[in-house]
C-alpha cells in the first residue's frame, strides 16, 4: 500500500472516531472538521495518531452522547380520561374536553412535540386524537434571538387571551372548562392561524405587551384585514415577597361574528393570578387564587347584545401529592341565556408522581332558566409519558 492511500486511511479513520466520539457538535463544525481534516497533509499525522489513542483510553461513560439524540424533539403523550354522572340529560357542559356523557369518557389523547429548530427558531406542535377523529390543536414556530424584547409566534396557536385559554388540559385544576370561558370562546377555546408579536418591556417590573391577528375557526371568509381577529392584551408580574407573587392582566380582541356581513364581536376581559409558595421555609404548600371576567359585546342584526361572565377559583396543595380547589362561576343574561346561570364545583386531587393525576370532582350548575339544578361528580384520570407531561411537583 502506498505511503498516500495509508495516509488517507488514517483521515477517515480518525475522521469517523471524531466525529462519533465528538458528542453533539454543531452540524456545521462537523463539517468544518471533516474538510480540514481531509485536505490535511502528512505533517499532522502524528497529532492524528495521538487523537486517536486518546479517544481510545477515553471511558464510554465519560463520552457525550451521540449527536442524533440532539436533534429529536421532545415527544410526550398525554391521556386525560373520565367517569361521570349527571342528573340531567341536557347537561349544559360546553368545552371539547369536558366530560360530556354518564359513563366513560376520552377527554383527549394528547401528542405534543416541541423542540429547537436552529438557533433562530423554535416549533412546538399538539396533536389531539379523540374517538371521533384527530385535530391539530396547535403548531406555531417562535422565534429565540430577537432584539429588543421581541418575540414572534406564527402558525396555528391558542391566543393568550386571559389566563386560562392558552393552556391544555393537564395543568387545570378541575376536570372540566370554566363555563365562562366555553361561552365566550366556544369548546375548542380561541385559536386560529395567525401571528403574534410580544415585547419584554424594559420597566424595573414585569411587563409584556402581546398583539395577535388570527383567522375565526368558523367565522366568515376572509376578504380584508377586518375579516381577522385583532387582540391585544397587556401581563404584569409582580414579586410581593420571596413566598407570595401576584401576576395581573388586561386583554381586549375584536372579530367578525357570523350575523352578518357588518357585525362584530368585541371582547374585554381581566385576570388575576394570587400564588404563595413558601421557599424560605421547607414546605410543600401552594395556595392560589385565580380569577377572570368578561364582558363582551356583540351586534346582531338591528340589535346590540351585551353579558359579562366570571370565574373564581382557589387552589391549596396542602401536601406534596394532595390538592383541593373551589371554583365559583357567573354568567349573566343574553337571548342564549334567558337568565342568570351560576355553578360551583370542588375538586380533590391525588398525585402518585408528577406523571399520573388522579382527581375526584363535584359540581352543582343553576341556570335559572331550568326547574331543576344540574349536579354532576367526575372520576378523573390522567397520565403522561415523554417530557413534555411532567409537572413541578
Amino acid at each position: 500500500m502506498s505511503t498516500v492511500q495509508t495516509r488517507a486511511r488514517r483521515t477517515f479513520a480518525a475522521c469517523v472516531t471524531i466525529i462519533a466520539g465528538a458528542g453533539a457538535p454543531d452540524v456545521y463544525g462537523e463539517t468544518i472538521a471533516v474538510t480540514s481534516t481531509v485536505t490535511s497533509t502528512g505533517a499532522e499525522d502524528a497529532e492524528i495518531a495521538q487523537a486517536l489513542a486518546a479517544d481510545q483510553e477515553t471511558k464510554p461513560e465519560e463520552r457525550a452522547p451521540w449527536s442524533l439524540q440532539s436533534l429529536l424533539p421532545d415527544i410526550a403523550l398525554i391521556g386525560d380520561f373520565a367517569l361521570a354522572w349527571f342528573s340531567e340529560d341536557e347537561n349544559l357542559q360546553g368545552g371539547a374536553h369536558d366530560p360530556v356523557e354518564n359513563g366513560f369518557n376520552l377527554q383527549q389523547l394528547e401528542l405534543s412535540l416541541a423542540g429547537k429548530v436552529d438557533a433562530y427558531f423554535r416549533f412546538d406542535a399538539n396533536i389531539v386524537f379523540s374517538l371521533y377523529g384527530v385535530e391539530v390543536e396547535e403548531a406555531y414556530a417562535t422565534t429565540l434571538d430577537l432584539p429588543g424584547g421581541l418575540q414572534l409566534r406564527a402558525g396555528q396557536f391558542l391566543t393568550r387571551f386571559g389566563r386560562l385559554n392558552a393552556t391544555h388540559p393537564h395543568s387545570w385544576n378541575f376536570a372540566d372548562s370554566p363555563f365562562a370561558n366555553t361561552r365566550v370562546f366556544g369548546g375548542e377555546g380561541n385559536r386560529g392561524l395567525g401571528v403574534e408579536l410580544s415585547w419584554l418591556t424594559p420597566l424595573p417590573w414585569y411587563v409584556e405587551l402581546v398583539g395577535s391577528t388570527n383567522t375565526i375557526e368558523g367565522g366568515p371568509k376572509v376578504q380584508d384585514p377586518f375579516d381577522l381577529q385583532w387582540l391585544a392584551a397587556l401581563k404584569q408580574f409582580f414579586p410581593l415577597s420571596e413566598d407570595l407573587s401576584l401576576s395581573v392582566g388586561v386583554s381586549a380582541a375584536t372579530s367578525p361574528n357570523t350575523t352578518g356581513r357588518a357585525n362584530r364581536t368585541d371582547l374585554y376581559g381581566a385576570d388575576l393570578y394570587l400564588k404563595y409558595r413558601p421557599i424560605t421555609e421547607e414546605s410543600t404548600l401552594i395556595i392560589s387564587l385565580q380569577s377572570e371576567v368578561f364582558y363582551r359585546r356583540r351586534q346582531i342584526p338591528e340589535d346590540l347584545l351585551s353579558d359579562v361572565n366570571a370565574y373564581a377559583e382557589l387552589f391549596v396543595r396542602f401536601a406534596q401529592r394532595f390538592g383541593v380547589a373551589g371554583r365559583f362561576e357567573l354568567g349573566t343574561t343574553d337571548p342564549e341565556y334567558v337568565e342568570n346561570r351560576y355553578r360551583g364545583a370542588a375538586s380533590l386531587t391525588f398525585w402518585p408522581t408528577e406523571f399520573s393525576r388522579l382527581r375526584a370532582q363535584g359540581s352543582i350548575d343553576v341556570p335559572r332558566w331550568l326547574d331543576e339544578p344540574i349536579y354532576a361528580a367526575f372520576l378523573a384520570a390522567e397520565f403522561s409519558i415523554g417530557a413534555h407531561g411532567a409537572h413541578t411537583f
